[in-house]
């Protein structure tokens, strides 16, 4: 499993049927949520860094791998739920016409 691409879990709005419509935007709303949390937490450690205030409150070790942490929440949770102008476009298929 480790082998194959990533591919994110949320599913394009327009490729679930209509029942499930409004829970795939939700999902997509909460999934979002979270990316920005991240993102507001790694640029929390980055303004930490600039500043010089990350030696208040961590050892340059900790504050590594606190640094490393967030990166790697950030990344993970871009590649979880991409904004909806980073997806790939939507495959299109071939419809066979009846003869």
């Amino acid at each position: 499993m480790a082998d194959r691409e990533f591919t994110s879990p949320i599913p394009r709005t327009a490729e679930v049927p209509f029942t499930m419509f409004h829970a795939a935007v939700n999902w997509e709303c909460i999934a979002l949520k979270w990316r920005a949390l991240a993102k507001k937490r790694h640029d929390h450690h980055l303004d930490l860094y600039k500043s010089g205030r990350w030696k208040h409150y961590y050892s340059a070790e900790e504050f590594l791998a606190e640094m490393g942490k967030t990166v790697a929440m950030a990344e993970r949770w871009a590649a979880i739920a991409p904004l909806p102008e980073e997806r790939d476009p939507p495959v299109e298929f071939e419809r066979a016409e009846a003869a």
